[in-house]
């Protein structure tokens, strides 16, 4: 059997002499009517034209061409991604990482993801810088009690543990002062901690049993607020079941407004060399940039535009809810 595969596969090399062959002998079968011209052919080589002699070359290197395309992959990595113009480099960039996920998961866990066992909702908050996420994020676990924020790790509190997980590259973002880190577990615990400490809560207050129980079967729900970059490492994390939501607003002139607020406040701080205006048009670029992600990533099942706080809270209650579904 071996040795038959190897004969078939070695068959291929003298096709393209076989083909040869055949136009040859039809080329000299037409006679004054063949592409070879009324003078016929002079010698054996010159029963084939030029372009029919190239079509034949093309045509048998073409299938070398995947092959070629996968050996140089390796060679230029994630380098390949930024050589692709716009939605195409990211959609090179997402497929990239989406491989790595799947390398990465065990056996297992591709067996929980398929069928929606044993994975923990995440309600994905996400949009680019000015959109408003942070608002209506803190609203939302204000209103309503079964939302809660993921576990961060605190440099001040926790030193020792902070700088271990530093070390080893373990926190998917820390926050701009460096004080809190968030890691994969500080994500997928938050939840269930939160039901376990509600609940002490509920017996040590002495709630009725039926009160405890309607909680607990109820369950609570980790709400992220997310910027592009955690969004991605999220969109990777094994064991969670993402529901995402994309927050934006209906025109760029309402970002460029929110970032000359944010500076005007001190909330966003002009770096020494820059002005405003260059950092309006990196923020811009930023935008757009986060804009296009959200648009071709696929993992946002919801918009938001953020135009009025009270109708941005209704729209995202209504998502929040395919997290208990």
């Amino acid at each position: 059997g071996g040795k038959l595969g190897k004969d078939v596969s070695n068959f291929r090399f003298v096709l393209p002499a076989i083909v040869l062959v055949g136009i040859s002998i039809r080329n000299v079968a037409l006679g004054d009517a063949s592409p070879l011209g009324p003078g016929g052919p002079t010698n054996i080589l010159s029963t084939v034209t030029k372009e029919q002699f190239a079509c034949a070359m093309i045509g048998f290197l073409t299938y070398r061409i995947p092959l070629f395309i996968g050996q140089l992959a390796p060679v230029f990595g994630d380098s390949a991604g930024s050589l692709l113009p716009g939605s195409a480099g990211m959609a090179f960039q997402m497929a990239q990482e989406a491989k790595a996920a799947s390398e990465a998961g065990t056996a297992d866990a591709t067996e929980s993801s398929l069928f929606g066992k044993d994975l923990t909702p995440v309600l994905l908050v996400c949009g680019p810088p000015s959109s408003g996420t942070t608002s209506l994020v803190q609203k939302l676990i204000e209103e309503d009690d079964r939302f809660v924020p993921p576990k961060l790790v605190d440099r001040l509190k926790d030193p020792a543990t902070f700088e271990r997980l530093e070390s080893r590259e373990e926190f998917l973002t820390t926050e701009d002062s460096g004080r809190y880190g968030l890691t994969a577990e500080g994500v997928l615990s938050a939840a269930s901690e939160a039901e376990v400490a509600a609940e002490a809560a509920a017996t040590e207050a002495g709630t009725e049993q039926d009160e405890v129980e309607s909680t607990e079967k109820q369950g609570k729900v980790v709400v992220v607020d997310a910027n592009v970059d955690l969004a991605k490492k999220l969109r990777q994390l094994p064991g969670a079941r993402l529901i995402g939501v994309w927050v934006g607003l209906d025109s760029m002139e309402k970002f460029e407004s929110n970032i000359k607020a944010q500076i005007e406040s001190g909330d966003l701080s002009i770096p020494e060399g820059e002005t405003e205006e260059s950092v309006i048009r990196a923020k811009v670029k930023e935008i757009v940039q986060n804009i296009e992600y959200g648009v071709v990533s696929g993992m946002f099942e919801f918009t938001i535009l953020n135009n009025d706080m009270e109708t941005s809270m209704a729209e995202l209650k209504r998502a929040a809810e395919y997290a208990f579904k």
